[in-house]
C-alpha cells in the first residue's frame, strides 16, 4: 500500500513538474528577443484595423531585434477587386524606399575613393556650375531668377538640401517641374537627371531642407564611376551579396503574381485596385534612384541588418562601420520638417527623441515611399521594423504607430 502511494505521489510530482515546465516554456514562447508577442498583437490589431476601415487593402510586417526574426506577417489583401489574398513573400513597389538604396550603393564608391561628400557637382557634372536659383515660384519657369551664392555640393544632394525639388508642392513652379520632369519618356536615367539643370533651384544649397529628385543624379554618377549600369552595379554589389533575390527594377515572370497591386480610394473610402495607375514590373529600361524598385519585406530587411551590423551581413563587407556613420550623421540641422529629427545622406535621424513625442532613440533612421512602405532601424536597441502596403495616399502616420507599437512591446 505504501509503495502505491510513494508510486502515486511521485506520479504527480512528476506530472506538476511536467506542466509546470511546459507552462514556463510557454511563457517563454511569447517573449522573442525581449520583444512581448503577447503585447506586440496590439500593432498587428492597428493594422487589421485600418484594412477594416479601408484604409489599406492589406500590409506586411516584418519585425527583427539583434538578428532575428521577432514577428513577420500577412494581413488584408494584394489585390481587393479579386480577393487575393497577402502573402509575407509578396512585391511592393518601393517608391522612395528605393532612395537608401541608392545611396548605400553610391557610398560604395565613395569607399573606393571616387570622389569626396564635399566636392561640387559641377566637378563631374560641369553643366551644375550654370544654375541658378528661382526667386518667385508663384511664376513657374517664368520666375525670375539670381545666381547661386555657392554650388550644389554631393553631400547636398544626398541630404536633400540642395536646393533641388522633388515636384511635390502645390506652387506653379513645382507643378511644372513634376510634369516635366516625371511625365516624360526619358531614354536613360543621364538624361533625366542632366533635365535638372535645365530649370532653376527653389533656394539656394545648403539653406534649406527640401525634398527632391536629387538621387536621379546620383544614379547617373553610379554609371559614370563604375562604368556599369545602376541596374547592373544594384544587383552584382548588393543585391547578390545581400541575398536580395525580390529586389530591382525588373521582376521575372515567376515573380510577377507576387506583384502587390496599386490601391486607391473609391468614392465610399474603401480601397479599389487601380492598376492603370501600376508601376511597370518588367521592360523597365531607365534606373531611376528616385522611386525604381519592387522589393519584399524579407529583402528591405536584409539591407537593414546589413546597416543595423554596421556594414556587413553573413560574412560579407559591403561598407565601413564609420561610413555607416556617416550616412546616419544630421547634414540638415534644424531644418528638417519632424521636430526632433534631423537628415542624413538618404534617411531621416532622430536627434531629440524627446522632442519626436515618439518612443525611440536619439540615432534611429528612418524613411519611407509614396505607397505606404515604411522602415526603421534603431542601432541601440539592435530594432528593425517594416511596414508594406500598396496604398498611393501616403502618411506617416503609419510610421509613427509603427514606432509606438512595436516599442511598447519590449520587454528588457
Amino acid at each position: 500500500m505504501k509503495r502505491k502511494v510513494f508510486s502515486s505521489l511521485f506520479l504527480f510530482v512528476g506530472l506538476f513538474t511536467s506542466l509546470t515546465n511546459l507552462t514556463s516554456l510557454a511563457q517563454e514562447a511569447k517573449i522573442i528577443e525581449h520583444v512581448s508577442l503577447e503585447r506586440l498583437t496590439r500593432f498587428e490589431r492597428y493594422v487589421k484595423d485600418e484594412i477594416a476601415k479601408g484604409t489599406i487593402p492589406g500590409a506586411v510586417t516584418l519585425i527583427m531585434r539583434n538578428g532575428k526574426v521577432v514577428q513577420e506577417a500577412a494581413y488584408g489583401f494584394k489585390q481587393v477587386a479579386n480577393k487575393v489574398p497577402m502573402a509575407t513573400n509578396d512585391l511592393f513597389y518601393i517608391q522612395s524606399m528605393t532612395k537608401p538604396i541608392i545611396t548605400v550603393a553610391f557610398m560604395m564608391l565613395f569607399e573606393e575613393g571616387h570622389f569626396q561628400l564635399a566636392d561640387p557637382i559641377s566637378k563631374y557634372i560641369p553643366e551644375f556650375k550654370k544654375m541658378r536659383v528661382a526667386t518667385d515660384l508663384t511664376k513657374g519657369f517664368a520666375s525670375p531668377t539670381d545666381s547661386l551664392e555657392s554650388e550644389i555640393t554631393i553631400a547636398q544632394l544626398l541630404s536633400h538640401t540642395s536646393g533641388l525639388t522633388h515636384g511635390l508642392g502645390g506652387n506653379a513652379f513645382e507643378k511644372a517641374f513634376r510634369t516635366a520632369y516625371f511625365v516624360k519618356p526619358w531614354t536613360n536615367i543621364a538624361e533625366r537627371a542632366m533635365a535638372t539643370t535645365q530649370y532653376p533651384t527653389i533656394g539656394q544649397p545648403g539653406k534649406q531642407w527640401r525634398y527632391s529628385a536629387a538621387h536621379d543624379i546620383i544614379s547617373m554618377l553610379i554609371e559614370k564611376f563604375s562604368g556599369m549600369s545602376t541596374d547592373a552595379f544594384l544587383r552584382t554589389r548588393l543585391f547578390t551579396p545581400l541575398g536580395m533575390d525580390d529586389t530591382g527594377y525588373n521582376m521575372t515572370n515567376a515573380q510577377l503574381p507576387r506583384v502587390v497591386s496599386l490601391h486607391s480610394k473609391a468614392t465610399n473610402g474603401a480601397p479599389i485596385s487601380v492598376i492603370k495607375f501600376q508601376a511597370a514590373a518588367q521592360g523597365v529600361k531607365l534606373w531611376s534612384g528616385v522611386n525604381g524598385l519592387f522589393s519584399s519585406a524579407k529583402d528591405y530587411a536584409a539591407f537593414c541588418q546589413m546597416l543595423l551590423n554596421g556594414g556587413s551581413y553573413k560574412g560579407k563587407q559591403v561598407l565601413s562601420r564609420k561610413t555607416v556613420d556617416l550616412i546616419t550623421a544630421n547634414y540638415a540641422g534644424t531644418m528638417f520638417n519632424r521636430p526632433g529629427e534631423g537628415f542624413g545622406l538618404g534617411f531621416a535621424v532622430v536627434t531629440d527623441v524627446a522632442a519626436t513625442k515618439l518612443p525611440g532613440s536619439n540615432g534611429l533612421f528612418y524613411w519611407s515611399g509614396a505607397n505606404n512602405t515604411h522602415f526603421f532601424i534603431d542601432p541601440k536597441e539592435q530594432l528593425i521594423a517594416i511596414f508594406m502596403s500598396q496604398e498611393e495616399h501616403h502618411s506617416i502616420t503609419f510610421h509613427d504607430y509603427m514606432r509606438q507599437l512595436v516599442y511598447q512591446a519590449l520587454t528588457d
